[in-house]
């Protein structure tokens, strides 16, 4: 923290006119941090081939998909923000799934007009049109120095030579396993006899490194088109879907300018819509700017971010949809004088109960979403969020593809104030339409100081944006990445109108000084998310990575100097 603090401190002085130090342009090493260490050292070996951040995200990403099947895959999307060095530009890149183009505003409510979650978390009908596949040729083609050959080859290797089946793969499975039995080729995949492989079950998918060779070599069309295309729709029909060739052939990723916010001296650069988590993370850190947050006591402090929380979501609910079907208010949600009306509305000492904040009116499971980080030598920068949205999707595997359906049409509004499976409720902004995505958490986001450059994000369902929001501001304070990435957390979401909190957020006075403000704090021996950070410190180029261990010995973060690998 001292080596954070120093050159804001010597700002202000004159000997700093005569600091001739030479600071590295470039980072002197690369880092990467994901939630599997397959996946980190694939990345890796795509860097030490003459790969570049966004080849090393290619390898990353197909292998997280491979053993990491319960959070993300070639059946699931993704949100991928960069900062291209050579052009001195950030982009956003949405291959987010989205809706079939036979889907209908209620097609989840039964007879009676309520909402039948059944059928949108399990099986064919609650899989959105994938995006990863598209996201990773487009990731290649616009931005990579590799082919696609080249940079998909760890996972498809892995996927011949097999993999080792690991705690979060059972942990995680034990709560799908009767949903992925009613699926022959995901229970002849994932299970061993009907039940949950042991841990250390060497794992092998031969068909996942069969599409993959496709993709490799036809680019996106090997996957929304042609025979494998015929496949996938047909086998989710069979299975009660609505998909059509039309749906996976109208499939495009599509590049959006990052949302920007400026926060105590820093510039952070997250997700826009169809992301909520870009512009609550704005929401939040406005109203937070009016108090001097850093050095009032972590009861007070608590209660403010917890206020601040509570509106963001409040408004999540009500305005925010994709972009292409919805006209959100972003400009007035991320504006000082917004903010300024939401901190007027927040009393210091008091919680303001939630169905008082004019809004929806009307225990969330656990996440299943992967981030990673990166950072090359050259200063690209990297972090992507992709999911399947619940453990191991929908469920369902078509017979030859190797990989898991998504079910993210749960994550649409269903019925307007009707909880999804996160527990988060939504208006018209966010109802299903033909063609639309569906409205995500997901919150990719970089920090750019006056001395260091963090690139960071977290799976966690609704929880995403909290936990991206906390780590920031540990960032800010001079964090390391490995303590970011383990610091603990808590939440507030508007409804159901609870501070969540890990067993370690916070003491047992500060939970009663809490609930002496109006505050109803759960907090118990549950942990979530699981961080992911890379953190480039510009004075010395050095580059660390700092990995969750909340899942201990399952992510990684791995740093090497660029002398090794070019």
């Amino acid at each position: 923290m001292i080596r954070f603090l120093l050159p804001l401190l010597l700002a202000f002085s004159p000997a700093v006119l005569a600091d001739a130090s030479p600071r590295p342009a470039k980072p002197a090493e690369a880092g990467i941090a994901s939630a599997n260490a397959y996946a980190t050292d694939a990345g890796m070996e795509v860097l030490a081939k003459g790969g570049n951040a966004f080849d090393a995200a290619v390898a990353v990403s197909a292998t997280l998909g491979l053993v990491e099947p319960e959070s993300s895959g070639l059946g699931g999307g993704g949100f991928m923000l960069l900062r291209v060095a050579g052009e001195g530009r950030d982009v956003f890149i949405d291959a987010r799934e989205r809706a079939p183009f036979a889907a209908t505003r209620d097609m989840y409510l039964d007879a009676e007009g309520n909402a039948d979650r059944g059928k949108s978390v399990n099986g064919a009908l609650a899989a959105a049109i994938p995006g990863l596949p598209a996201g990773l040729d487009h990731l290649a083609r616009k931005y990579g120095r590799l082919p696609l050959s080249q940079s998909l080859a760890p996972a498809i290797r892995l996927a011949r030579e097999g993999w080792k089946f690991g705690p979060k793969n059972a942990a995680m499975l034990g709560y799908r396993r009767d949903v992925l039995a009613r699926s022959p080729a995901a229970a002849e995949l994932f299970l061993r006899d009907g039940e949950v492989p042991a841990e250390g079950t060497l794992m092998r998918n031969e068909d996942y490194a069969r599409t993959l060779e496709r993709l490799a070599a036809h680019g996106a069309d090997g996957f929304y088109r042609g025979d494998f295309a015929s496949r996938l729709v047909r086998g989710v029909r069979e299975a009660g879907g609505i998909w059509t060739e039309r749906d996976l052939a109208g499939y495009a990723v599509v590049e959006r300018e990052p949302l920007s916010i400026r926060h105590r001296g820093f510039d952070i650069v997250t997700a826009p819509p169809p992301s909520s988590g870009g512009v609550a993370l704005a929401t939040m850190l406005k109203v937070l700017e009016g108090y001097d947050y850093p050095h009032l006591g972590k009861v007070e402090r608590s209660h403010l971010f917890i206020e601040a929380m509570r509106r963001a979501y409040r408004d999540r609910a009500l305005y925010l949809g994709d972009p292409d079907f919805v006209q959100a208010p972003v400009d007035m949600l991320v504006s000082d004088a917004y903010a300024a009306g939401l901190r007027a509305s927040i009393h210091p000492a008091k919680a303001t109960p939630s169905d008082l904040l004019p809004g929806i009116n009307a225990d969330p499971l656990r996440p299943d979403t992967s981030h990673f980080s990166i950072v090359d030598d050259e200063g690209n920068l990297v972090a992507v969020t992709q999911t399947v949205n619940l453990p191991y999707g929908n469920a369902l595997v078509v017979p030859g593809t190797g990989f898991l359906l998504n079910n993210e049409m749960d994550d649409f509004s269903v019925k307007a104030g009707v909880p999804n499976a996160f527990g988060l409720v939504g208006d018209d902004a966010n109802a299903i339409a033909p063609g639309k995505r569906p409205l995500s958490s997901m919150t990719p986001s970089f920090l750019v100081g006056p001395d260091r450059t963090a690139v960071l994000g977290t799976p966690g369902g609704s929880r995403i944006i909290t936990m991206v929001l906390l780590g920031l501001v540990e960032l800010m304070q001079g964090e390391g990445a490995q303590a970011v990435a383990a610091a603990p957390r808590f939440h507030h979401q508007y409804l159901p109108d609870v501070v969540q909190a890990e067993a370690s957020a916070f003491e047992p006075a500060e939970i009663e000084a809490l609930e002496a403000m109006g505050h109803d704090v759960e907090a118990g021996d549950r942990t979530w998310g699981n961080m992911q950070v890379v953190l480039w410190h510009h004075r010395t180029g050095d580059v660390e990575a700092g990995t969750d261990p909340r899942w201990k010995g399952v992510g990684k973060g791995s740093s090497t100097e660029a002398s090794v690998y070019r």
